[in-house]
């Protein structure tokens, strides 16, 4: 549980030392600014920002029946995010698989990329494609809505 909110965490950590540092210098705006940018960086790289996770075999099975893309995830990963970002509203039409909280879902990657736990991962149709173009995905997910 802790692994998934330490970008988050270390984030607030080190935008709260660098506003105190900046305080006791007497600069009140800098320090102002640089808390509310770590404070918005934590909560971009925070599992808040995705879609609630289900583990690798509901996925399976929902994406079985709506046909609808498996994205494999992990919090603090950038391409994640872009992802993440780049799919708006539809993101909700997937259904995303948080790998450092299902055991079975980092198998799952692990099993498709060489041993490596590479993310994202998304399986459309039973066929995983490795870090896929949001356009892609975007396409993926309208066909399957």
């Amino acid at each position: 549980m802790t692994r998934v909110w330490l970008p988050s965490i270390l984030f607030l950590l080190c935008g709260t030392g660098l506003a105190v540092a900046l305080l006791l210098d007497g600069d009140v705006g800098t320090a102002s600014v640089i808390l509310l940018l770590f404070m918005l960086l934590a909560a971009v790289n925070s599992p808040l920002v995705f879609p609630r996770s289900i583990d690798a075999a509901e996925a399976r099975r929902r994406s079985a029946a709506d046909g609808r893309p498996i994205v494999f995830w992990r919090p603090g990963c950038p391409y994640c995010l872009r992802l993440r970002m780049r799919l708006g509203r539809r993101a909700r039409r997937a259904h995303w698989v948080d790998i450092w909280r299902d055991p079975e879902g980092a198998a799952a990657v692990r099993a498709v990329n060489d041993g490596d736990e590479t993310v994202p991962t998304v399986v459309v149709a039973g066929r995983p494609h490795v870090n896929p173009d949001p356009a892609w995905v975007r396409e993926r997910l309208s066909r399957s809505a």
